[in-house]
């Protein structure tokens, strides 16, 4: 049961180390603020290791999973996973995966942000556009500023450079908000032409 008015709903935002190094931070805000949502906490912040092994999934079947898109994307490309990294075991290429991801994280400074509005966690995902740049339409944050793709990243032994990390789900937002903020200190005041 929703108990908060729409316009309150919240979503958690990062900007993640391309989008930062990239010179990103202020076109994100500024394309999640051109759709009326509201940054009501912000702060670029270096995370711990600890925090961002927190962040991700520790459950086999999570890993396997990544390891099987893994397994997926040699087998569509040609690659021999056993050449690659030594191993055709879904489990252990998710571990390998997962290792990608956190050192990928931690090579810069993140902003983490929570935004506020109207449907803010299925409105951020669509600026953002879908996960895998490659595949990212033009005019979203991903299709208008990576081209990065599972196939590149493999061969090159590191995470998928995705810009932005944007909650999937409003449970999923509150867990991350509680995760990357603790106890939320978010700011009210009201935009111009959509609060009023």
């Amino acid at each position: 049961m929703h108990t908060r008015h729409p316009k309150e709903e919240l979503t958690f935002v990062m900007v993640k180390p391309d989008g930062v190094r990239k010179g990103l931070v202020g076109e994100i805000i500024r394309r999640i603020e051109q759709r009326d949502l509201k940054v009501v906490a912000i702060e670029m912040f270096k995370p711990t290791r600890s925090q961002l092994d927190d962040h991700y999934p520790k459950d086999e079947a999570w890993i396997a999973r990544l390891g099987g898109k893994t397994l997926a994307t040699y087998e569509k490309y040609g690659y021999d996973p056993m050449t690659e990294v030594g191993t055709t075991d879904a489990l252990a290429i998710g571990k390998k995966v997962r290792g990608w991801l956190l050192d990928y994280m931690d090579s810069a400074p993140l902003v983490r942000m929570v935004v506020q509005g109207v449907h803010a966690v299925d409105m951020v995902r669509k600026i953002a556009g879908v996960t895998l740049p490659v595949n990212a339409d033009m005019g979203t944050i991903r299709g208008d500023y990576s081209i990065d793709s599972p196939a590149l990243a493999n061969k090159e032994k590191r995470a998928v450079m995705n810009l932005m990390h944007a909650s999937e789900t409003p449970e999923e937002a509150r867990h991350e908000i509680e995760h990357w903020f603790g106890k939320l200190v978010k700011f009210e005041y009201k935009r111009f032409g959509v609060d009023e």
